[in-house]
């Protein structure tokens, strides 16, 4: 069972997605909160798998509820930002924070579903079409070059082709088809990537492909 903690200043955006995340036998909402501190008391006295964090919140916003939860000690939740795209442009500084991915308000029922299974198996990037114009978006990348950044020297060659198709939104599956491996060889690989780079989860290793210029090279 994944339990859910949903924060949104919204009444009427909380309900709508308990129903969804309620309705699926996985799936079990513990809590709601209305804003950043609420959110950060309702998951220490209820230990939620996710936290679906809206931005835009009076009081402690969802970008600084992020960056507390996941720098406080002890188990730590997945962080999945809730955002309208358009008009959240620090939707990037959370993923900085930590956060595990992030959904589109706007979005299905399902894919919200699949969105937080998702982040807890590791397995996928939420929404990666957007995650890309996201990074393209607010990411400083350096000029293209032909050359291995030096941040990613430490990678071998088959680990730089996982880490590029990590970066273009695909999951260990869709990776494992690509380059003819196992899956349990390409979560091998996934987690000497993290390893190497110090990274926290596959959201920050895509990143650091794009801020290094990777997926332009």
């Amino acid at each position: 069972m994944i339990r859910v903690l949903i924060v949104d200043d919204q009444a009427l955006v909380r309900g709508g997605l308990r129903m969804i995340l309620d309705a699926q036998s996985d799936l079990e909402v513990v809590g709601e909160a209305a804003d950043g501190r609420e959110a950060l008391a309702q998951t220490r006295e209820l230990g939620p798998d996710v936290v679906l964090m809206d931005i835009r919140m009076p009081g402690l916003d969802g970008l600084e509820a992020t960056r507390h939860l996941l720098n406080a000690a002890g188990a730590k939740p997945k962080v999945v930002v809730l955002t309208t795209f358009d008009s959240d442009e620090y939707v990037y500084e959370a993923i900085r924070a930590g956060a595990s991915g992030f959904l589109l308000k706007s979005a299905p029922p399902q894919h919200l579903v699949e969105g937080v299974r998702a982040v807890m198996s590791g397995d996928a990037l939420l929404a990666p079409e957007i995650t890309r114009r996201l990074l393209d978006r607010f990411i400083q990348r350096p000029p293209p070059t032909t050359r291995i950044p030096v941040e990613l020297h430490e990678l071998t060659n088959r680990e730089l082709e996982v880490l590029r198709l990590i970066a273009d939104g695909r999951s260990n599956a869709e990776i494992a088809g690509a380059l003819f491996l196992t899956e349990a060889t390409v979560k091998t690989h996934v987690n000497h990537i993290l390893t190497k780079l110090r990274l926290r989860d596959r959201v920050q290793a895509v990143a650091m492909a794009y801020r290094t210029g990777l997926m332009d090279g």
